[in-house]
């Protein structure tokens, strides 16, 4: 017989201890290097929320307009007088001009009440460009959170005849 050998085991069937000290640097430097690039494109998540937020009310804002003139027509309300009538949106009674909501500086009345924006939403009436219920009066909602408050807006201008619908746009600049 043989005498027997004291011999290593194959290498495939060694077992790996841990990591080398190269392995955890490349490693560090490759999870660096992706949070110097994925970073910046994530940092305005916030802004990009609140632009969102706005253009959300916009449209809303819009839906609203069409859905009480459908109903004040639905209701057989004259589209000719400017003011003096109204229409019931769910449960929300809205002053109309030419069968168009007015816009009035309240977030229950008017368009917004219609449109069911909220002040609890971060919403507030920009008092300097509120005229009352007659056509052609301009409101606007500014998004308080907003990075530049009045740079974030919805503008609501009523409508001056019967023909013209209300201009409804949004600034979203400073959101």
């Amino acid at each position: 017989m043989h005498p027997r050998r004291l011999s290593r085991p194959p290498v495939a069937s060694r077992k790996q201890r841990g990591f080398t000290l190269v392995e955890l640097i490349t490693v560090i430097l490759i999870l660096g290097v992706l949070a110097a690039v994925a970073l910046p494109r994530y940092a305005d998540l916030q802004g990009k929320a609140r632009e969102a937020k706005a253009h959300g009310v916009l449209g809303s804002v819009r839906a609203a307009s069409a859905m009480v003139k459908a109903m004040a027509m639905a209701n057989g309300t004259s589209c000719g007088s400017a003011s003096g009538t109204t229409a019931t949106l769910e449960g929300t009674t809205v002053g109309l001009n030419y069968c168009y909501a007015q816009a009035l500086g309240s977030l229950s009345a008017g368009i917004f009440g219609a449109a069911n924006v909220a002040a609890n939403d971060g919403w507030v009436v920009d008092g300097t460009n509120v005229g009352g219920a007659t056509p052609g009066t301009v409101v606007q909602i500014n998004l308080s959170d907003a990075s530049t408050p009045a740079s974030c807006f919805i503008k609501y201008i009523s409508a001056v005849d019967a023909v013209t619908p209300p201009g409804i746009s949004a600034v979203v600049s400073g959101c």
